[in-house]
């Protein structure tokens, strides 16, 4: 057995573990040579999370997926530096709208450089995804475009929050659904749509995608409560001090509700006041890592993982197959 990608996915078979290998490493030196510019300081700035590392999860996928065809189909390896620059270029703009001072470890680029070369520099970054996106021919343009539309049309639902009278839940459900499923899904869809496969195995890898996406979003939302920055390599309740309504405080609000319990009404009000004061914010990350909305947050975790698992059942039998199956124990796994 060896350990390839993120999470430490195993991968039983020599053959794959060679063309998963190769890809990534193929996908680096794409990465590294997209965000290359004739300006000096455009190049380190836009290489600046590219050199942090990264779990790669999304090119992972694309190789995975292209094993339903041909592995080494000559669009496999752009396609899969299409999401990851497009991914990328969504963290710059994340950090700046989060206020993060660290992500992969490293100061973010708004800290570093400050808000506008921060935005700029993702600019950058989804101008360089499309100029490669543009070769890849005018079905991925369109695929890509539907996904980006729906990253930033779940962006914005996000920030607007829900209407009057929609569950909070099932709003921030459908905010994943765009903002992280959306290009989990392409990844899945270009590498098998890449590679030559059939469209009933893109499709049922497309759905796969999307429900891994959100699964790997909620394991996120538990990390930032849960676990602490050498874990997650940010800043341990970075969504919590910005206000953004992860699943976790989502579920604390709707206990709070629902059973007008005192420890939880005033953990809410906590939540709810000035987490920029240290010690405040230390108690309620405290008091929610015991609480059990975190876990139910964790098994909804699980929900959609195993959607994920089940989407997988038509695809014919074999290391790829299996290997997909592993991520959803990963994504599981991650999240305690």
């Amino acid at each position: 057995m060896t350990v390839v990608g993120p999470f430490g996915l195993s991968v039983r078979d020599q053959a794959l573990e060679a063309d998963v290998q190769t890809g990534l490493a193929a996908v680096e030196a794409g990465l590294l040579d997209a965000t290359k510019s004739d300006v000096p300081f455009i190049t380190e700035a836009a290489q600046h999370l590219v050199l942090a590392g990264g779990k790669r999860f999304r090119p992972l996928l694309v190789m995975l997926a292209a094993q339903f065809g041909d592995p080494y189909a000559p669009g496999v390896v752009p396609s899969a530096v299409v999401v990851e620059l497009t991914h990328l270029a969504t963290l710059y703009h994340d950090d700046v709208m989060d206020e993060a001072d660290v992500r992969r470890g490293v100061d973010s680029a708004n800290t570093r450089w400050g808000n506008s070369i921060a935005v700029l520099t993702g600019d950058f970054l989804f101008a360089r995804a499309s100029h490669t996106l543009a070769d890849l021919g005018p079905e991925a343009v369109r695929i890509q475009s539907e996904a980006f539309e729906r990253l930033v049309t779940g962006q914005i639902l996000e920030t607007a929050g829900p209407t009057d009278g929609r569950d909070p839940v099932d709003h921030y459900l459908d905010v994943l659904g765009g903002k992280t499923g959306s290009l989990v899904a392409v990844s899945c869809r270009f590498g098998a749509m890449m590679a030559g496969a059939d469209e009933s195995v893109v499709d049922t890898l497309t759905q796969y995608g999307e429900r891994l996406g959100v699964a790997f979003q909620l394991a996120d939302d538990v990390l930032d409560i849960a676990s602490d920055s050498h874990e997650s390599g940010k800043t341990p309740g970075t969504d919590l001090r910005e206000g953004i309504p992860t699943l976790p405080v989502l579920h604390l609000r709707a206990a709070a509700a629902a059973h007008g319990r005192p420890e939880d009404v005033e953990l809410v009000d906590l939540v709810d006041g000035d987490l920029t004061d240290d010690d405040r914010h230390a108690e309620v990350l405290r008091r929610l890592r015991v609480h059990p909305a975190l876990e139910q947050a964790r098994r909804d975790t699980v929900r959609y993982a195993e959607e994920a698992r089940a989407m997988l059942a038509p695809l014919p039998d074999g290391y790829a197959k299996s290997a997909l199956g592993e991520l959803c124990d990963a994504v599981v796994h991650r999240a305690g």
